[in-house]
This record gives structure tokens, C-alpha cells and sequence, in this order.
């Protein structure tokens, strides 16, 4: 760890972590800092011609974000409106294996 964080060491800080990738390594830093590891959970809004293009993204609290090229991905906003529901749906499954407060993060890889 770096200098930088080494300085937050038994002052009981917050990790947050995207889940995926950043969980793991977050739970690392939270042990290695003495603090607590939360996930700050969201979600792709993909667009309507693929799953792989994203047109924006959303919180588990409904907060979104859309990209400003929208309207030229031919993705009209019934469907994002829809895929903003199933993300928050599946944020809130995602939610209980996580836990209020990461408990479980560490063994969650993905």
C-alpha cells in the first residue's frame, strides 16, 4: 500500500468497491487499513442493437446517468426505462449476497 493510504491505517475508514473485479482488492485494503469494505453497486444500461454498447448507467438508488449520444444509438427511452428497472432488480438480489456492509464481498468474485 501506498504511503497515501498508509495514513488512514486505525482510523477505521470505508472501502468502497465496484463489485467484479475491485471487491476483491478492496477487501484486501479494508483488512490491511483496519476499516470496513462496502460495494457501491451499478449497473450498464446497454442499448437496444447490443448488450455490449452502453448507453449510460445506473445506481442501486435509481440515479442515471445516460450517455450524451443517446439518440443516435437507436435505443428509444421505453427501453431504457425498462432496463433501468431489471438493473435496479438485479442490484437489489446482488444487494443480499453482498450484505449492508460487504461482510460477504470477500468471497464474491463476480
Amino acid at each position: 500500500m501506498t504511503r497515501r493510504l498508509l495514513a488512514w491505517r486505525g482510523r477505521n475508514p470505508l472501502v468502497l468497491a465496484i463489485p467484479r473485479g475491485a471487491v476483491p482488492m478492496g477487501r484486501i485494503m479494508a483488512d490491511g487499513l483496519g476499516g470496513q469494505l462496502d460495494v457501491v453497486m451499478v449497473r450498464k444500461l446497454p442499448s437496444a442493437v447490443g448488450p455490449e454498447l452502453a448507453v449510460g448507467a445506473v445506481d442501486e438508488h435509481g440515479n442515471r446517468e445516460l450517455a450524451p449520444w443517446l439518440h443516435r444509438s437507436h435505443t428509444g427511452m421505453e427501453w431504457v426505462e425498462q432496463q433501468t428497472v431489471a438493473q435496479i432488480e438485479l442490484m437489489r438480489r446482488l444487494r443480499t449476497i453482498y450484505g449492508p456492509s460487504g461482510r460477504r464481498a470477500a468471497s464474491c468474485w463476480w
